[in-house]
C-alpha cells in the first residue's frame, strides 16, 4: 500500500502541474495570472484582509501582499476599511475585478467541459471523495505529531 500511496502522491502533482499550467493559459487570456485570479477568486464572496486571503489560499501572506498590491493598481481590487482591525485593511473586488473575474471563470468552465468531457461525473465524484479522505489523514497525521506523540515511523527508543 505504500508503494500506491508514492503513486498517487506522484500522480497528483503530476495533475496539479498540468492543470496549474493550463489555468495560467486561461487567466493569461484575460491579461492575469493564475495568482492574481486565485486572489480575485478568494474575496469574490466577501471582502478579506491579506493574511485571512493568504490562509485560505494556503501560501504566504507576503505573496499575497503583493498580488493584492498589483490587483489594486489595476483597479481591480481595492482596500477598505476594517471595522474590526484599522492596520489591517480588507482587500474587495471593484466592478472592473468582478467582471474580470467572471470572464476568466467562464473560460475556465468551458475548458473544464472539455477536459471532462469523457471523464463520468461518478468517477469525478469518486476521486474527489479519496482525496479529501487522504487530506484528512494528513491533518489527523500533523496533529497527531504536533501533540508530541511518536510518528509511526519514528524509533522506540
Amino acid at each position: 500500500m505504500p508503494e500506491e500511496l508514492a503513486l498517487l502522491v506522484a500522480d497528483v502533482f503530476e495533475a496539479a502541474g498540468l492543470l496549474r499550467k493550463t489555468g495560467e493559459a486561461i487567466a493569461a487570456a484575460e491579461g492575469q495570472t493564475q495568482a492574481r485570479w486565485q486572489l480575485l477568486s478568494a474575496v469574490s464572496e466577501e471582502p478579506l484582509t491579506v493574511a485571512r486571503a493568504a490562509r485560505r489560499l494556503g501560501i504566504a501572506r507576503q505573496g499575497v501582499q503583493r498580488v493584492a498590491n498589483d490587483l489594486v493598481r489595476e483597479d481591480l481590487a481595492d482596500f477598505q476599511p476594517n471595522p474590526d482591525h484599522r492596520g489591517s485593511p480588507l482587500l474587495a473586488l471593484t466592478p472592473l475585478g468582478r467582471a474580470t473575474l467572471q470572464r476568466i471563470t467562464t473560460r475556465a468552465s468551458t475548458v473544464h467541459q472539455a477536459l471532462t468531457a469523457d471523464i463520468a461525473s461518478a468517477d469525478i465524484a469518486a476521486a474527489r471523495s479519496l482525496l479529501h479522505r487522504l487530506i484528512g489523514q494528513v491533518h489527523r497525521y500533523e496533529e497527531h505529531d504536533a501533540s508530541g506523540l511518536r510518528r509511526p515511523d519514528s524509533p522506540t527508543t
